[in-house]
């Protein structure tokens, strides 16, 4: 026991001559060493009191620029599109002159159904849609024979919708670019086709043609059919031909279009050929002289030569 109570005295003992001993020397008593700060595992911190930690800012990703090929589509895409006009329009009917490969806009809107009138006469094949759940769409005819006429018919569920539609038939591939506006739909569109229209007055100046004579105001009696073709027998030789005292014709078979014609030269009488001046109307050669000799030449490695001879009738009735 004496132990137990002999150590608190002596220390007491110690704090007072400390104390009297700082109070004579005028000195500040010692500060006490502050508590070691005792570092505290996450895992110990658990059951503590949550503390704020600051956000990290998000970074925001730049968006992706499109490439070179993707511009380029865009461009292309633009400049191939067809926006309706007000001076294309006939009532309330778009007309478009009809392009290969042109790209036509198409307003519609919802509760409106737009009409796409095709060529008369010009069968469907396909429809195709690029989205076919929010847009309805679907065909049908009118008109008759040789007249009726197909009818594509559209319509979007809502507005703000956009996409395109690809319709195919007998004759040709359009391609339109629909977009579905709040209350601006419309009504219909249709084409002109001046291709087909350039092909009908071809035709019709062909066989304005080859109905009209290729001599023109001369008597059958001012012909003369005195020449002899000769030589090689490729697909052009021509038929028979003849003048009329003042110009030459050369006739030759009906297919002379569908293949290279043969260029015609001038042999004179030292066999030596050049070129002349000849037109072709229809499937005649005319050449604005009489000559005595001529050839037809077509070819490289194998070359085809058909000779035109003139005779003198007199000479050959003197000598029968």
């Amino acid at each position: 026991m004496t132990r137990c109570i002999s150590a608190p005295l002596g220390a007491l003992a110690l704090l007072a001559f400390g104390a009297s001993t700082h109070a004579r020397t005028g000195a500040a008593p010692p500060k006490s060493p502050a508590p070691k700060s005792r570092v505290v595992p996450a895992r110990a911190r658990s059951t503590s009191p949550a503390v704020a930690v600051p956000a990290i800012p998000h970074r925001r990703s730049r968006p992706r620029m499109p490439s070179p090929a993707e511009r380029g589509v865009a461009v292309a895409n633009h400049a191939a599109t067809r926006e309706p006009i007000a001076a294309g329009f006939v009532d309330a009917v778009q007309i478009y002159p009809f392009s290969e490969g042109s790209l036509y806009q198409v307003y519609a809107a919802p509760e409106h159904v737009t009409d796409v009138a095709l060529q008369p006469g010009e069968v469907l094949v396909s429809v195709a849609a690029g989205d076919t759940a929010r847009w309805v769409i679907g065909d049908t005819t009118s008109g008759s024979g040789a007249e009726k006429r197909t009818h594509v018919l559209l319509k979007p569920f809502s507005a703000g919708l956009a996409t395109n539609l690809v319709v195919t038939t007998d004759r040709r591939s359009y391609h339109l670019a629909l977009t579905a506006t709040l209350n601006t739909a419309m009504v219909a569109l249709s084409w002109t086709y001046p291709q087909d229209a350039l092909i009908v007055l071809r035709r019709a100046e062909q066989e304005e043609r080859a109905a009209t004579p290729v001599a023109k105001g001369i008597a059958p009696g001012q012909l003369r059919f005195n020449y002899v073709i000769s030589g090689d027998r490729p697909a052009w030789r021509p038929l028979r031909a003849f003048d009329d005292g003042r110009q030459t014709y050369v006739e030759f078979p009906a297919n002379l279009g569908m293949g290279e014609a043969p260029p015609l030269f001038l042999v004179d009488r030292k066999g030596e050929a050049q070129l002349v001046n000849y037109r072709l109307e229809g499937r005649f050669y005319v050449v604005d002289r009489i000559f005595d000799a001529a050839e037809l030449r077509l070819g490289l490695k194998h070359q085809d030569v058909v000779r035109i001879t003139r005779f003198d009738e007199s000479a050959m009735r003197r000598k029968s």
